[in-house]
C-alpha cells in the first residue's frame, strides 16, 4: 500500500508532524477552509519568494503562521516592511491577531515542492523537460539525498496522446516509515494544456523518537535564549 498513499499522510504521527495544529469543535469546517484560504492567499502574495510549506496553529486569539521559504529576505522587506503588510492583510482575512514566523529552507534542492515548482517554470519557459528534470536529479544528489523520483505527465512536448514518464535516480523506500520523504505534487500551465509533476525526495531514515510538530524546535531555541539571558542577569 506504500506504493499508493501519499508519503506524508502516510508518515503522519510516526515521524510527519501536521501542517495544521490545533483542535476544532464545532467550527471545525470554517477553520480548515479559512486555512485553505490563508495558503492560498500566501502562495498568490508570494509566488517569487519560494514558499514551501505554510503551518498553521491557532489559540482562542491568535494565530500563528509559520512560513518556510528559500528567500526569507523577499517577504521580510527592508525594516520588515513586507511582512507587517502581510500580517495587517491576513488579519483583514481572519479578523484575528496574527503572528507571523519565517523559517529558512537550507537546502531548497532537497525540498520537494520547490525541486517540482522549479521543473514546472522551466518547462513553462519552453525548456525541455527531459533537461530540466534530469538537472534538479543531479542537483538533489549532490545535496547528498539518498533517492529522488520524479514523475510527469500529460501531454509531453504537445503530443496528442497524453502519457507519463518518470525518471529515478537512488533509493525511495515508500513502504518503511521510518523513511524520510518528501513529496509535492506541482502543476505546470503550457500551451498545449497542463502537466501534472510528482516529486519523491528520500532524505534519510529516523532512529528513535523525533519531535512531530515543525515548530518545536523553533520554540526551545527562544526559550533557551531566555534562560540564557536570566542566567548572565543573575552572574552580573
Amino acid at each position: 500500500m506504500g506504493q499508493k498513499t501519499n508519503p506524508i499522510g502516510n508518515r503522519l504521527g510516526i515521524i510527519r508532524g501536521w501542517d495544521s495544529n490545533w483542535y476544532g469543535g464545532r467550527d471545525y469546517g470554517d477553520k480548515l477552509a479559512e486555512d485553505d484560504k490563508i495558503r492560498k492567499y500566501i502562495h498568490a502574495r508570494l509566488s517569487r519568494a519560494s514558499v514551501s510549506n505554510i503551518i498553521i496553529e491557532r489559540t482562542l486569539k491568535l494565530i500563528i503562521i509559520t512560513i518556510t521559504t528559500a528567500r526569507p529576505g523577499i517577504i521580510i522587506g527592508k525594516g520588515g516592511q513586507e511582512v507587517d503588510k502581510l500580517k495587517e492583510e491576513l488579519k483583514k482575512i481572519t479578523s484575528k491577531d496574527v503572528q507571523l514566523n519565517i523559517h529558512e529552507i537550507k537546502r531548497p534542492e532537497l525540498d520537494s515542492f520547490l525541486v517540482g515548482n522549479s521543473v514546472a517554470r522551466q518547462i513553462e519557459n519552453r525548456i525541455s523537460y527531459r533537461r530540466a528534470i534530469k538537472m534538479a536529479i543531479a542537483a538533489a544528489m549532490r545535496m547528498n539525498a539518498e533517492g529522488i523520483k520524479i514523475q510527469i505527465s500529460g501531454r509531453l512536448n504537445g503530443a496528442e496522446m497524453a502519457r507519463s514518464e518518470s525518471y529515478k535516480e537512488g533509493r525511495i523506500p515508500l513502504s518503511t516509515f521510518r523513511a524520510d520523504i518528501d513529496y509535492a505534487i506541482v502543476e505546470a500551465h503550457t500551451t498545449y494544456g497542463r502537466l501534472g509533476i510528482k516529486v519523491w525526495i528520500m532524505k534519510g531514515e529516523v532512529y528513535g523518537k523525533r519531535e512531530l510538530s515543525p515548530l518545536v524546535g523553533m520554540k526551545k531555541s527562544s526559550g533557551n535564549s531566555k534562560k540564557n539571558n536570566r542566567q548572565r542577569e543573575r552572574k552580573s
